[in-house]
């Protein structure tokens, strides 16, 4: 029986990053705005294998008014991914999820009861615009719970508008959101105030997952970056995480 959540020491980690399974990530080839094409792919995937990742859940957008992927497109791209490592002898497990933008259309899906792409059993990978607050969180969540699915926030130390009162990062997590923090959220990739409040949620121990959200070639020069890998060593260094998805 596979545990989903595994508890880890970062500390006896050899590789920096700290998880061998990335949960997050846009490594699916033309289907969104992640890799573009199978060659793409295969050189983030090459360079996941060189941080110490084994194993990606790929996440890519469902968007009702830009990317309305589904089972079929992402089953297909994933299929074509699949085949290509084991074309060229490359030791990387892929399996694919979504990442759902919490809009009309996701609505829409859960009001019409289509299965939705889970990460495993029941969890959900969803997100917030970054343009606009999102309104009836409550009631979104309630209709997210009443279906049977838990759902996992993803990045949202990104989301600008909850900075001016990251009291309620606590609140999403009472409410029933998992929240997952993006590596380079830390380094300052996505500039000062996200790092910040990075750090404030791992410092109030409201983040249950780490990923990378990686989509192109300059999300892995951050993750390489000698001063990321210090941020990241320093970080995890003493802390324990409901973390990592086995296949």
């Amino acid at each position: 029986m596979f545990s989903f959540l595994k508890k880890q020491n970062f500390q006896n980690l050899k590789a920096y990053l700290p998880f061998e399974t990335d949960i997050h990530s846009h490594i699916l080839p033309g289907i969104d705005d992640g890799a573009k094409d199978i060659d793409a792919s295969i050189y983030l995937i090459n360079e996941l294998i060189k941080l110490g990742v084994k194993q990606s859940i790929a996440t890519p957008h469902i968007i009702g008014d830009l990317y309305r992927n589904n089972d079929i497109t992402i089953g297909a791209s994933l299929h074509l991914l699949q085949n290509e490592l084991e074309l060229r002898g490359i030791d990387f497990k892929v399996k694919a999820a979504a990442e759902y933008m919490l809009d009309f259309y996701f609505l829409d899906l859960l009001k019409n009861k289509i299965p939705l792409l889970t990460l495993k059993e029941n969890y959900i990978l969803t997100e917030f615009s970054y343009a606009e607050r999102p309104q009836k969180v409550e009631d979104m969540l309630f209709s997210i719970l009443t279906e049977g699915y838990q759902p996992i926030l993803a990045h949202p130390e990104r989301y600008s508008y909850f900075h001016s009162n990251v009291k309620y990062y606590h609140h999403l997590k009472e409410l029933g959101f998992l929240l997952q923090l993006n590596l380079l959220s830390l380094t300052g990739y996505y500039g000062k105030g996200v790092a910040k409040v990075a750090q404030y949620l791992l410092k109030h121990d409201l983040v249950s997952f780490v990923a990378s959200d990686l989509h192109h070639e300059k999300h892995i020069e951050g993750l390489n970056n000698p001063q990321s890998q210090q941020i990241f060593k320093e970080a995890f260094k003493q802390t324990k995480f409901n973390l990592g998805m086995i296949f």
